[in-house]
């Protein structure tokens, strides 16, 4: 905790030097399998894991329908023993697998849903209603629910989400993560393997003096990985082991892992204990009953946990199948005895991962666990047993994945100020191109040549180049050299180059010798491998001094390129193939003129003969399904809001009829027909609700509620008016004041400039003007009033305070105006014995004075006096 507090202080020190004007939020998802969790980074917000709307901090992997309501979380999987089809979870274990996959047959063994086959070969669920869902569509539901937690937290849209995955997903699951992000309405800043997001969250409060490797041990519901990672600190400061330009550096140096074990498999072999136990006692076949199974796996994950603290737990089901009640108690010995073969799989991903990384244990500060399934008692003992004392247990295991994804993201954005810490992960497959060898005879075998482009262990963010010697169109393979899991097709894409005939011979024109297609093998830093930069390069001799220095210092292959000659050809040493790392050149200029001069793009079109990802037709017509169900539960609400609406009216309308006190306002601003008319359209609108108030829309509830507020309205009107005679009087009265006082004052000025005083600022003729405007408005009113004062509180007015102060207004419009009127200038006067001396004389000149009692404006309440200095 105190660790997390401090992680917390140093990003909002961080994020506040910013404006919240120019920054947007970044969301962080960690998807388990069991499991959710968010974290979102905001300027201004503290920075943590994001809560659902029960206040929790994690959100269980599933949505459901219950009938025609769609649930998320907790709700969605609270309702799975009532509707076993209708609630999904642990959907991670789908992405992108093939339908006849074991991935297939593992999940069909832990759930109760109806899987059927898309048309890409993947997985889709049925509900009972019959209407399919793509996992990738289940999967973008929930990030749209988390979308909307973020949203409603920070007050604001979010668009840019980084989501962590397990370091052995292929290419064809990571397409399933980003498909499912867009198809959530936001888009992939990036991934990060989970390994390398705690990490970072390990690292970052910590300085490192010295290199140091540690083993990230993650237990997880679908799977065990173990991630061997570098940490150091490289100062840019000479003069200090550690400074405030010091930059983290992560290297994550290898990988481990086992698909078949995790926190899932414990959970189907305990509930297997469960249903032994329950056709031993019955003689019943459970199996048979999909609510029976369903209630039996949300057992087995309580009594799991249970476990983890105790040596035994009561697993309880009410009703489980058949109306019988199950109750029996479970030992953790006999869990574990049930478990006991996976006993030595737990550690093997910890050595798994050593020797990718070329190191032993004694090479290894520390093995950090993390992951909900590591707090399994019999994982821990098995990792003690294997790695001795180095096990630490130093960072959130449910937290530490979401907080480091977040904070990697937050760095990626460039608009954060956090931390430096550089990351550098690797990739867990070996990946190779493949394509056909250009035959030298038309009677020669067609031959493919394979080239390993991009080792396991390779860094991401990478790019090989590849030459290649071709004369006409050709397509490359980019597929793993073995096959990823069971199951799974090792083709990653093929690309199809085409044009090279053509520009080879518009370069062989231009006097180009000996052209060769070169093509740009790219590992993202988000483990996507992909195809692009590929044109035709070749030498065009120019006589130029610039031509002259790049053949003397340009020319061949880069230091870092390395020639490589495929087994197949080496034979007849018929074609050779180059690779070399991606360098910058020694002259950008020279570069850009080679660009120009002597290098053709060829067109590259990718295709999937395997697992493709979703096609942009493919996701529009799934946004537009996803939309289709959030339109219609966005009416549902607003109909449910209206319903909520018309029964607090009608119980507020019930009570004020209840209320048969003499000096209720209801009952002294109301008539007994009105009330009576109001009571029996009540009552009609009450046994209306009973009978059709479900099934209603809201245009229906919107206009009962209109009928009673019609019957409602001129009694509120009268009570209304009561309230604001006073204050319309008041405001009246008080310009009639105001008034009188302007004129007395001014008729006063009037008279002394008569009698060779100060010129007035007002004619006779506008002040006769405003005492007629002030008379009219006194007599209205005083005529009125007196009307009104006869009238009962329970009979509508005769008067209405809005016109009171639109006619008070009409003359304090007239006051007004003549107030504002700009006083006559007088000229100044020299004497003659100031022009006789050539001095001048300063005399004093005396203005008009305007009336001492200024009139307010509409704002005020009483008299303000302004006065003009003499």
């Amino acid at each position: 905790m105190r660790a997390f507090t401090r992680i917390c202080c140093c990003v909002i020190i961080l994020l506040s030097v910013f404006s919240e004007t120019v920054l947007a939020s970044i969301l962080a998802i960690d998807y388990g399998a069991d499991w959710i969790k968010a974290s979102l980074m905001k300027p201004g917000v503290p920075f943590d894991v994001l809560l659902n709307k029960d206040s929790k901090r994690k959100i269980q992997s599933t949505v459901g329908w219950k009938k025609k309501d769609r649930l998320f979380g907790g709700d969605a999987a609270s309702i799975a023993g009532r509707y076993p089809t209708d609630s999904f979870s642990s959907l991670k274990l789908l992405q992108a697998v093939p339908y006849d996959s074991e991935a297939v047959s593992f999940f069909a063994s832990i759930s109760t849903a109806d899987v059927v086959k898309t048309e890409r070969g993947t997985v889709a669920l049925r509900r009972s209603d019959g209407s399919e869902w793509s996992v990738e569509e289940l999967i973008g539901m929930q990030f749209a629910y988390v979308k909307q937690l973020a949203e409603e937290f920070s007050g604001e849209p979010v668009y840019d989400v980084i989501v962590t995955v397990p370091p052995y997903y292929t290419q064809f699951e990571r397409d399933s993560v980003v498909d499912a992000v867009e198809l959530a309405g936001m888009r992939t800043l990036s991934l990060i393997n989970d390994g390398t997001a705690v990490a970072v969250n390990y690292a970052m409060t910590r300085t490192f003096s010295a290199p140091e490797y540690h083993v990230i041990y993650d237990a997880g519901a679908s799977s065990v990985r173990a991630t061997v990672v570098s940490f150091s600190t490289a100062s840019n400061d000479s003069k200090s082991k550690t400074s405030a330009k010091d930059s983290t550096q992560i290297s994550v140096t290898g990988v481990g892992f086992d698909r078949s074990i995790g926190g899932t498999e414990l959970d189907r072999r305990l509930r297997e204990l469960m249903i032994s136990d329950f056709q031993r006692r019955h003689k019943r076949d459970i199996r048979s009953d999909k609510r029976g199974m369903a209630k039996l796996w949300k057992e087995a994950g309580r009594v799991k946990a249970i476990l983890s603290a105790n040596a035994d737990a009561m697993a309880t089901v009410e009703s489980l199948a058949f109306d019988i009640d199950y109750r029996s108690k479970i030992t953790r010995a006999d869990f574990e005895i049930a478990c006991r073969d996976l006993k030595g799989e737990f550690t093997r991903p910890i050595f798994d991962a050593l020797a990718s990384a070329g190191m032993t244990l004694n090479n290894i500060t520390s093995v950090i666990m993390t992951g909900g399934a590591s707090r399994t008692p019999m994982i821990q003992a098995a990792v003690k047993a294997a790695v001795g004392d180095k096990v630490a247990m130093n960072v959130n295991a449910d937290e530490a994945a979401v907080l480091g994804a977040a904070l990697h993201g937050a760095a990626l954005s460039r608009q954060f100020k956090t931390k430096d810490i550089k990351v550098t992960d690797i990739g867990a497959y070996d990946v190779q191109v493949s394509y056909p060898a250009e035959p030298k005879k038309p009677s020669a075998k067609p031959r493919t040549i394979s080239t390993l482009v991009f080792p396991s262990g390779s860094k991401t963010g990478s790019k090989k180049t590849m030459t290649l010697k071709r004369s006409d169109d050709f397509s490359l393979k980019v597929a793993y050299r073995q096959p990823p899991t069971a199951s799974f097709s090792t083709d990653i894409l093929h690309a199809d180059i085409t044009g090279v005939a053509e520009a080879i011979q518009n370069l062989t024109e231009l006097g180009a010798t000996n052209p060769v297609v070169k093509a740009t093998i790219a590992l993202s830093e988000s483990g996507f491998v992909s195809v692009r930069d590929v044109a035709v390069h070749g030498e065009i001799k120019d006589g130029s001094l610039t031509g002259k220095l790049k053949g003397l210092f340009g020319g061949g292959l880069t230091p870092s390129e390395e020639e490589m000659t495929d087994d197949v050809e080496a034979e007849t040493q018929q074609e050779q193939v180059v690779m070399s790392a991606s360098a910058p050149s020694a002259s950008p200029a020279a570069a850009e003129k080679t660009i120009k001069e002597d290098t053709v793009s060829l067109g590259v079109e990718v295709r999937w003969t395997s697992i493709p990802p979703m096609s942009a037709q493919e996701k529009r017509q799934a946004r537009a399904r996803l939309q289709a169900v959030n339109n219609e539960e966005a009416a549902k609400r607003r109909v449910e809001e209206a319903l909520n609406a018309l029964e607090g009216y009608m119980y507020r309308l019930r009570d004020l009829l209840d209320d048969e006190s003499a000096n209720a306002p209801f009952v002294k601003c109301s008539q007994e027909k009105e009330r009576k008319r109001i009571a029996e359209q009540l009552k009609d609108t009450f046994s209306w609700l009973s009978e059709h108030g479900e099934s209603a829309d809201i245009g229906e509830l919107l206009d009962k509620r209109t009928v009673l507020e019609k019957l409602e309205q001129p009694i509120v009107h009268r009570y209304t008016e009561i309230e604001e005679f006073p204050k319309a009087l008041n405001n009246s009265q008080m310009w009639n004041w105001h008034t009188r006082l302007f004129l007395a004052d001014a008729r006063q000025n009037l008279t002394l400039a008569t009698q060779g005083g100060p010129p007035s600022k007002y004619a006779a003729e506008e002040l006769e003007a405003l005492e007629r405007t002030l008379k009219d408005h006194e007599a209205w009113l005083d005529e009125w009033v007196e009307k009104q004062r006869k009238v009962r509180m329970n009979e509508d007015p005769v008067i209405l305070s809005s016109e009171m102060r639109a006619r008070a207004k009409t003359l304090e419009n007239h006051l007004q105006r003549l107030y504002r009127k700009k006083a006559p200038k007088l000229t100044t006067k020299k004497s003659a014995s100031a022009e006789d001396t050539g001095f001048a004389r300063e005399e004093s000149t005396t203005t008009s004075r305007p009336s001492s009692d200024a009139p307010p404006t509409s704002s005020t309440r009483g008299g303000s006096h302004d006065h003009d200095e003499l």
